[in-house]
């Protein structure tokens, strides 16, 4: 069972921005338990987030919702 990142423990930027790890859990999870037509735009979202960002993300440090 896949379950969805906590909304009162989520991490936010300075600039107001849900953290890079967590918008990552958040669109993983979202992606597990959609309809296909609703995948396509959450999977464009991770698609969407920069090489900064999608490098910090370790290996060692996601979640792996869908593990």
């Amino acid at each position: 069972m896949i379950t969805a990142p906590v909304p009162w423990s989520l991490a936010w930027r300075e600039d107001g921005e849900l953290a890079t790890q967590d918008r990552f859990d958040l669109l993983q999870s979202l992606v597990a338990c959609e309809s296909a037509e609703v995948q396509s735009t959450l999977i464009a979202a991770v698609e969407r987030l920069s090489i900064a960002d999608l490098t910090s993300l370790s290996v060692g440090g996601v979640t792996s919702l869908c593990a």
